[in-house]
């Protein structure tokens, strides 16, 4: 019966221990991330047929460049995640786990990710290392700074649609550009209805997200719309690049007007329940948009 006690303790131990890894990188946020890059990398020309043992090894090498991103981020901000409810219950900011361990953790799946990534081409790799650098060492500290925190979190952000056209391009032409603007644009809106919802968890970390010094005001629900609005021309990028057909056209127009009218709502209604609305709008918006282009793009049968 001892035996049988420890053997429970140990298997405790060890789902416990994944749990906190689970966490530290993000797992929802780094896969959404990662099914961006791996989107766009079969958006590429050149990839004509789904080999599956690529598109497996390319999301493995994403999810690890990605997951050292978030526990770098996470390493960086444990004293303000601790202040936070949201947040408070991260492995490093509870003290379940040193931050010499994730600092390991985070060099250890930095490098062996972008070492896959270059599996296909050196450039991919690059871009890669040059987005975990920019998000975990510039933009994670210049969130208590000042709001273009922002602004600089959006390259980062955009930068698996560029990796993935990469990857199955061998470069990054115009169509891996377009494909980079619409999630560049369209992270505005999203993070700054999170921020809205967040406010006050935030402001107590001591982090300037909002674009207005006020936080949720009118401006701030004003620049979510223009950025919106900016979304229409940038979704028609991909039609002009030959990245996908009119189908797809069709599908991105109405799933900005939606976005649009959302932030609208924002404005008219000032109200967290309404930035919830964005929020969510933002979170279907992407994966139409990339699987409308996947599926629009003319492409043999899975292999």
């Amino acid at each position: 019966m001892q035996q049988d006690t420890v053997k429970q303790s140990s298997s405790f131990r060890i789902v416990s221990k994944l749990q906190d890894y689970k966490l530290l990188i993000k797992f929802s946020l780094s896969f959404m991330v990662v099914f961006s890059a791996v989107i766009c990398y079969l958006l590429a020309p050149k990839v004509t047929e789904y080999n599956w043992f690529s598109i497996v090894l390319f999301f493995v090498g994403g999810m690890l460049v990605t997951g050292s991103a978030n526990a770098i981020n996470q390493v960086l901000e444990k004293d303000t995640d601790a202040l936070m409810k949201r947040t408070a219950n991260r492995p490093i900011a509870s003290g379940r786990m040193s931050t010499t361990e994730g600092w390991i953790f985070a060099v250890v799946t930095g490098v062996g990710g972008v070492l896959i990534l270059w599996h296909f081409n050196f450039l991919t790799a690059a871009l890669a290392a040059f987005s975990l650098f920019v998000y975990a060492l510039i933009y994670t500290p210049l969130k208590t700074v000042n709001s273009i925190s922002v602004l600089v979190g959006g390259v980062p952000g955009a930068m698996p649609c560029l990796i993935g056209w990469a990857a199955g391009n061998d470069n990054v032409s115009a169509g891996g550009w377009a494909l980079f603007a619409i999630q560049f644009f369209w992270q505005f809106p999203h993070f700054w209805a999170i921020a809205w919802i967040a406010h006050k968890d935030y402001t107590a970390a001591g982090f300037k997200l909002m674009p207005s010094v006020q936080g949720p005001t009118k401006y701030s629900a004003i620049q979510a719309i223009i950025y919106s609005l900016l979304l229409l021309p940038v979704g028609l990028l991909p039609y002009f690049f030959e990245v996908s057909g009119w189908i797809s056209l069709m599908v991105i127009l109405i799933a900005n007007g939606y976005m649009i009218w959302q932030c609208v709502r924002l404005y008219r209604e000032m109200t967290v329940q309404a930035a919830r609305r964005v929020m969510f709008s933002s979170y279907f918006y992407l994966p139409i948009v990339l699987l409308a282009l996947l599926i629009d793009k003319a492409q043999p049968a899975f292999y």
